[in-house]
């Protein structure tokens, strides 16, 4: 009779140390957190951008982009996308940008290389996911009013 509340310890301590195991798997990190609820943002409005500089290509440009929040003073997601005569990618570089920064969006032709350069901006939580290869492409668009006296929401093409 001495050896049973010997053995139901054991099974309780074993069920118990199974349950804790299970408990520290469920715990999350800050950045699980912020992942998970992407309304837990650093600032009111908080946004994320793709950010590189001179990237080989849209591809590497937003596989090692680093996921930070854009700064307070900013509202924009950028990107510019340089090609070469064929249309091929020499490079690529995203950040965040303010309203400044996105007036020329367009494209332009390089003379001396044969390069063409394309802008384009855009307003959203990580917005800048592809590059501008044309015109259509290289806009600056916004989901809503770019000032608070201004009623619709606008697309401006440069």
């Amino acid at each position: 009779m001495d050896v049973w509340p010997a053995v139901a310890w054991i099974l309780m301590l074993m069920s118990v140390s199974e349950w804790t195991e299970t408990a520290e798997s469920r715990d999350f990190t800050m950045k699980d957190i912020i992942q998970l609820h992407p309304s837990t943002t650093p600032h009111p409005g908080g946004f994320k951008c793709f950010t590189c500089q001179d990237a080989a290509d849209n591809y590497n440009c937003n596989r090692w982009a680093p996921d930070v929040y854009c700064p307070k003073d900013t509202s924009y997601c950028y990107t510019l996308h340089m090609m070469d005569n064929h249309g091929d990618s020499v490079s690529v570089t995203k950040r965040c940008a303010t309203l400044e920064h996105c007036r020329f969006a367009g494209c332009v032709n390089i003379t001396h290389n044969g390069f063409q350069v394309c802008t384009s901006c855009c307003h959203g939580n990580i917005c800048n996911v592809l590059v501008p290869r044309n015109d259509s492409g290289a806009v600056f668009s916004s989901a809503g009013p770019l000032d608070r006296s201004s009623q619709s929401s606008q697309c401006l093409s440069g």
